[in-house]
Order: structure tokens, then sequence, then C-alpha cells
């Protein structure tokens, strides 16, 4: 048969040097009068022996014939309209019956989803980029688009090819993005995408919209059905839209999934179902481990979390990471939670476990930097697509990282349609956005002459801060009543400032300059502190800028910074002591609160991302008394809304006195918003008791001792006030009424004004001076 296409075609077929493959392949009308019409119907099969095109009726046969090469078919065929056929297939001995992809030209993406996606403000187009199982012209199958605009070809790899890039390539259209549906595969199919640059160099790069990946070292994208999971917690995510949570208790348990604790690897692991699911090992390092699965962590984490009263559990980053001992911070699949613990749909048990409990759930995010591992995002179509090409603007050296470009709008497209999805299709409740400064800053961790000032001279990141506005305000807009929290280390203006008035939009910004001053002062034997009593008051003069959360997090205790009870100064009892001191502290002060696990342990020795908390700890008693002694702050916290409902007012916190430093005491008031309700703080931060030490308070009464951090039952010398002390009419610090308190070492006493008590006491005295008076 005579050819109906141009040789240079087929060759740039054969090459795969063709940009739109459907101008060659699959049914071109030829000839169209008023009898029928004439069409020409092209394959390109390599491996290929004999191909018979099949119409739907199946009633006749075409065989094709080999044009110009050996394995490019063709045939014409004369039939009115020509949809939905067949190709039989035969490969050696073997055959097999497709549909051809080419027949399908219907692109899943409009031409007005290319607009958005090109202009940055497609908030789900992850809905449309990425692999998705959907029906053309009722064939099911799957649709797969990719944006690498640079690309000279792009061509899909799979099981369903043998992973052979000629026999599906794909088509570029609107803004560089590529497509290609694929009849007849489905879900957990794996797939990559093969990128061609101009200079003929080949990268197989995983989905950078793909919802799942094999367990490391491998990184094929999966195909996942992220609809398929039914959720339980609507009654969770309607009051949470309704809730001010700046206005209610938040303490979170900061977790690494990978190092909380292991199961062996003799032990299977369940699916619902009674299968057995594969054994991941958790390390090199650890050989007889393997990690739990998020269904075996929502039995063992979600009930541990809950009986220790924390309101959220972080996970350090559960996006897709090819290291296990890098805590995930370096992402190579931002749509995929890591399989090293299960599916997409086991994440979203755990999460719905989560609010079944009561807990909520925050996910560290990191739009900050990402890897250069060869199938991420790194060159990832030949050029630098997501990352700056000048170094000096993207890339961290000491880090060996890359830089998003936060001024190419696809780019942070991508990643602010990424923030949504994880509250999308997670139901999450908040992130903690990790290295935010990185992101602010262009001469962040460079030094002079290695950076590039911004278009005003300034080291600003302007584009990033306008991507972080972006984001917040996105999300805000999506989901009322969530977390954003900005780990952010400098004094830059209005973090969590509304974006509408020139802010960041965060709601929390953790406060790093309270850490550091505190675990300082806690460093320094007893002795010295009467000399830093600074480092304990500094936070409340800027503390109402913004909305804080203190958290002591993972780097405190790594890299040998020794763990929380390890930087405490004395021997064994004092260090106690001291955590308890500055847990108090911590829950008492001003902000909302974040600990890393192992701290409610006291384990001595610094997190290892490669083993298990030491649990073995708990046998002793005093790690006993500390795991309570959280819990009961939890419960004291939860109950307290003078502890968490005016963290960021200016009325919420008062001094009672900041200046005995010769004694390093300190005493202050938190109350409660739109109430009267108050409770008295009084923290003594070195071994000496004081047995008379008179506190001014506001109200005259009987003051309730809440809790004392040196009670007997957490492992303290159990000195105190024998329940509370009436307060007498004596002026001090500035007030009308004391209390004379008898203070503990090494603690810190929270007292509560029981007004049913004194208001009963106040009525009996009355009525005995009037039985007095009538007597007499």
């Amino acid at each position: 048969m005579s050819m109906t296409v141009a040789t240079e075609q087929i060759d740039r077929i054969v090459w795969n040097q063709h940009q739109d493959p459907f101008e060659v392949l699959g049914p071109h009308l030829l000839e169209q009068n008023g009898k029928g019409a004439k069409w020409a119907v092209r394959a390109y099969l390599p491996n290929a022996d004999a191909v018979v095109v099949i119409l739907p009726d199946k009633r006749k046969e075409y065989p094709m014939q080999s044009v110009h090469h050996p394995h490019f078919f063709e045939c014409t065929i004369e039939t009115p309209e020509l949809a939905n056929y067949q190709l039989r297939i035969k490969e050696g001995d073997h055959e097999r019956v497709i549909y051809d992809p080419y027949a399908f030209r219907s692109p899943v993406l409009t031409d007005f989803d290319i607009h958005l996606f090109a202009e940055g403000n497609h908030h789900r187009i992850y809905e449309k980029m990425g692999a998705h199982v959907t029906e053309v012209n009722g064939v099911k199958g799957v649709y797969f688009a990719v944006w690498a605009p640079n690309a000279r070809n792009v061509s899909l790899l799979g099981d369903f090819n043998q992973w052979d890039g000629r026999k599906h390539q794909m088509r570029k259209f609107g803004n560089g993005v590529w497509d290609l549906f694929i009849p007849g595969v489905g879900y957990g199919e794996h797939y990559k995408y093969e990128i061609k640059n101009w200079d003929g160099h080949i990268y197989e790069k995983s989905d950078p919209y793909g919802f799942y990946q094999e367990v490391r070292p491998k990184t094929a994208s999966i195909v996942a059905n992220l609809d398929s999971y039914t959720w339980n917690d609507a009654d969770w995510m309607e009051q949470r839209r309704h809730t001010d949570l700046l206005t209610q208790p938040i303490s979170v348990y900061e977790c690494h999934l990978g190092s909380w604790m292991h199961a062996s690897s003799a032990e299977p692991a369940k699916l619902p179902n009674g299968e057995e699911e594969p054994v991941v090992i958790a390390a090199e390092l650890n050989p007889g481990a393997r990690f739990l699965t998020y269904r075996e962590l929502a039995a063992k984490l979600i009930p541990y979390v809950k009986n220790l009263g924390f309101t959220h559990i972080e996970l350090l980053p559960v996006a897709e990471h090819p290291f296990d001992g890098s805590w995930g911070y370096q992402v190579t699949g931002f749509y995929a939670p890591t399989s090293r613990f299960g599916s997409p749909e086991d994440f979203m048990y755990f999460v719905d476990q989560c609010h079944l409990n009561g807990i909520g759930v925050i996910v560290d995010w990191v739009p900050g930097h990402f890897p250069k591992d060869g199938h991420g995002l790194a060159f990832f179509d030949g050029t630098h697509l997501y990352e700056h090409a000048d170094p000096r603007k993207g890339e961290h050296k000491g880090w060996g990282t890359l830089v998003f470009n936060y001024g190419r709008n696809e780019v942070r497209n991508f990643l602010v349609a990424n923030a949504v999805f994880w509250f999308d299709k997670y139901h999450i409740d908040g992130f903690r956005v990790d290295a935010v400064a990185s992101m602010l800053y262009l001469n962040y961790c460079r030094p002079d002459g290695q950076w590039v000032a911004n278009d005003y001279g300034g080291c600003e990141n302007i584009e990033a801060a306008d991507f972080i506005r972006q984001t917040n305000h996105v999300l805000f807009s999506y989901f009322p009543g969530i977390l954003s929290i900005a780990e952010e280390s400098t004094s830059w203006p209005m973090v969590t400032w509304p974006t509408y008035v020139g802010g960041l939009g965060f709601n929390l910004k953790w406060d790093m300059g309270w850490m550091h001053d505190v675990l300082d002062y806690f460093h320094m034997d007893p002795w010295f502190r009467q000399f830093h009593q600074n480092n304990i008051t500094f936070a409340m003069w800027y503390h109402h800028s913004e909305n804080f959360m203190l958290a002591l997090s993972h780097d405190e205790v790594v890299h040998g910074k020794s763990p929380m009870i390890g930087k405490m100064p004395g021997d064994r009892w004092q260090k106690f002591a001291n955590v308890r001191a500055l847990s108090t502290l911590m829950w008492a002060h001003p902000g909302k609160k974040t600990i890393f696990m192992g701290m409610e342990l006291a384990q001595w020795s610094e997190w290892n991302v490669w083993g298990d908390l030491d649990w073995h700890l708990l046998q002793h008693e005093p790690h006993q008394q500390m795991q309570k002694f959280f819990k009961d702050l939890n419960e004291l916290y939860r109950g307290e809304p003078a502890l968490y409902t005016a963290d960021a007012g200016f009325d919420g916190f008062e001094w009672i006195d900041c200046n005995d430093n010769s004694h390093s005491i300190v005493s202050f008031i938190r109350r409660a918003k739109d109430s009267d309700e108050y409770v008295v703080v009084v923290c003594n931060f070195t071994p000496q008791p004081h047995s008379h030490y008179r506190v001014g308070v506001p109200d005259h009464g009987f003051y309730t001792e809440l809790f004392n951090s040196d009670a007997g039952q957490y492992g303290g010398s159990n000195m105190g006030n024998l329940g509370g002390k009436w307060s007498d009419e004596w002026w001090y610090h500035n007030r009308a009424y004391s209390i004379d308190l008898c203070l503990p070492p090494l603690a810190v006493l929270i007292l509560k004004l029981d007004r049913e008590k004194t208001a009963a006491a106040l009525k009996a005295a009355e009525e005995t001076l009037d039985a007095e008076v009538s007597a007499e």
C-alpha cells in the first residue's frame, strides 16, 4: 500500500522525536463524501510482528501493513465513523488486544485549566495533573499529564509497556503540558516519565503530582485512588470550621513516625482484609526491626497521645522522601504520603482515627527546598524548571538541596495546590511550615558575594513572601479553623498578621527566641541564674507582636545538643526537677505548646532516628512519674481557660513580680478572655526553698494550689501549701492582698482563687458576726 504520511513524520515517531504523536498515529480521516468516509489507522508498535484493527462490531478485521519501518503499521478503512477500535497485536508466540491510545484525542485538561495553571491560580490542579483513572468515550483507563515545557519529548514508562519509552509517546499542548490517555490500565500501575532534553539526554522521573510511590529504594509512582476511603469525621470537620483555635488549648506532641516505635521484622503487619502487608525493614542499623504501619500506629500512638492529654499530633514530614535518616525534610514526592508505613488509604485511616479520638493532625510541610535526587524535581525537564538556574539563588549548599523558583507561576501553583491537597484529600488540621527564614531571605546561610539582591537591593525574597501570603490566603479561604504555623527564626514583621494588612498570614509562629533564652537559662547552674533573669522575662517584651507557639522540638535533642534532661545542671534529682519546672513554666506562659516525643519520658539519650524511644525507662519510677506529670499538666491546661483563651492579647498576662532576680523567682497572672477567671503562677528556679514567700494577689480569698511541679507523685520533695492559702489584707506588690507561700525548690506553683469556698467562708463569717451582735 502507498504511505499516507510523510517518511520524515514516521522517522520522528520511530526516533521518539515528535511533540504531537497524534498528528501521525491513531485514526486520520482521508476522504469524506456523501457515501461515507475513508480512514487511515497508524500505529507504532515496537516488538510487534503483525497487527490487526478490530472495529467495535467485530464483524470485520483489517490487517495492518508495515510502512517504511518494520514496526510502523498502517491500514485504510472505509466506515462512516471510526472510534473505540482495538488492535490485536502478535508478538512472537503471544497475542494481545488493546485499545489504541492515539484514538482518544480529547484531553482531560481544558484550556481554562491551562490558563489558571499558567497564572498560578489553579488551586486543585492535582485533580488534572498526574495520573487519574477516568473514562473516555466509554473506555476506562488512566489519563496522564505532566508539566515539562522545555523537554524535547516526554514518554510514559510502566509495567504496561515493559518500561519502553517508545510505546507511549505523549503529546505536548498548552503551556508545556504533556498528556496521554492509556486505555485498559488502572489503579496500582507503576509508572514514570521518560523526559528527553534537546541534547538527547534522557531523565526518568517520578510524577511530581504522583499520589503514591514505591517503597524506597524504588522510585516509581503508582496510580492511586484517593476517593475510595469512607471518612467518619464529619462532626470533627464541621466543628473545626466554626472554631477559633487561638482561643483553644493547643498542646502538640511532635512525632517522627519512623522512630517512635518499631515492630519485630518477624511480626507481619496485617491489612484490614486480614492479608499480610510486605515488611518494610526500618534500617540497616536495626535489621531486626520493621516500621509500624499507619494502621498499627493508629492503634498504638493515638491512644498513647490521647492518654497523655495532648490536643494534636505533629508529624515530621510524611511526604515521600528517599532516605530514612533524613527525618523527611528532603521531599521527592510532595503529593504522596510515604509508602514506608502503608498506602494513602492507610494514612487517611490514621488521620480519621485521630479525629474520632479528638486529636488534631499537624503535618510538617517543606516548600522551601527539595533534594537533587535524579528521580525528583531537580533539572526536571532537562532545564532548571522548579529551581533557579543561578546557584546563588537556587541552591542551599549547606543542605545540598535546591530552592524553588517562587517567581515562576507554575512552580508557585504546584506548591499552593500541594498545600490545599493535604487538607482536601487527607483532612489534616494544620501545617508547620519548615525553615520559613530560609525562604524569606536571599542571603540565608550565604556569605557576601554568593547571593543576589532583590530588585530594590535588599536581601528579602519578595517572591517567596508573596507565595507564602498566597498560600495562607487560599488555605484559610477553603479551610477555616485550621492551623498554619511558621518556623520562622528571625524578626520578620507581621508573620501571623492577616494577609490583607500585609502580614504573611500564618496564625501561629514558633517562638524561637523564647526557646533559646529559656534553654540557656536552665542550662546554667542555678546560682548564676540570678544574673540572667532577663532570659525568663524578655519574651514578654515582644510577645504581643505575634501569635506565638512555644516549642521544644526535635532540633533541640539531636546533634550533640543533649536530651532535655541532659541539658539540666545538678544531680539526678535536680535534673528531673529542672525539667518539671521548665515544662510547667512553658504550659503557664502565654503561647500554644509543642514538645518532641520522648521528652515525656525524660529519656537520657538523644533522639536516634534509627531506633525507638527509650521505652524501657518506664520500668523505673522517676520516668513513670515524669510521664504522669505531663498527663496532669495537660489536664490542668485544658481545664483552665485562663491558660489558653487569651494567649495573644494584652489582657491575658500580668506580671506580679519579675524583678526578684536575687532569688531567681518570678510571679505572674494569667487571665481568661472575657471572664474574671485567672490563675497565679509563682516560679522558683533555684534549689533553695522558701518557707514564707509573700506574693501580691488581686482579690481576697482562698487560693487553691492547682498544680505543684514539686509534688511527691512527680518525684519532687512534696513541699507545698497543704492545698492552698488564704490571702491576707497585706499590701504587697502594689496590691491590696497577698498570700504567704511555701515555695518548693526548683518548682512552679499554679494557684487559683476558689470563689465558692471564699464566698462560703465570708457568708459564714457574716453569720457568725450577726449572731454575736444579736447576742450582745
